[in-house]
């Protein structure tokens, strides 16, 4: 675990492209969705979107962002994590768990303490100190998913 980094792509825009690519494979949203977003997050003014990755040093082994809104319909509740994925081979090893207390605490620096995700998951965020919230219709998709908010005040 303490050879792997957490990076902020805000300064590390020289891995945008390797990263916009690594979420796309995971996620199957258009690379230039992500790029666009990266892109963003380095010339914004404000705090949101941001992008970050965990590198073995060759590799990226994990990432999350955070956006606006994660395609549901609740826009009261925002800016929210979204596509946290962890490479399986690296699952079980707590590195989600340290990526998102990295991310709210990267945010809690930057004035924003409270930060929602959207997920189908059950049980996994609580561990992680987040509560769940309320459900949220899913944006141009049947169902809802369950919202999990962090607050770290």
């Amino acid at each position: 675990m303490e050879t792997l980094k957490i990076i902020k792509i805000r300064e590390n825009n020289s891995l945008i492209k390797a990263a916009a690519h690594w979420f796309h494979k995971k996620w199957g949203i258009e690379e230039t969705e992500y790029r666009d977003s990266m892109e963003s997050c380095i010339s914004g003014s404000g705090p949101v979107p941001q992008w970050y990755i965990v590198s073995d040093g060759k590799d990226i082994v994990a990432g999350a962002g955070v956006i606006e809104n994660d395609f549901h319909e609740r826009s009261d509740l925002a800016p929210n994590v979204c596509a946290l994925f962890v490479e399986e081979p690296y699952r079980c090893r707590g590195i989600a768990g340290r990526l998102l207390r990295f991310i709210c605490a990267d945010f809690e620096v930057m004035g924003i303490d409270t930060l929602y995700l959207i997920t189908e998951h059950t049980c996994f965020y609580e561990r992680y100190g987040w509560k769940f919230l309320c459900t949220a219709p899913w944006t141009g998709e049947p169902g809802e998913g369950r919202v999990y908010v962090y607050k770290s005040r």
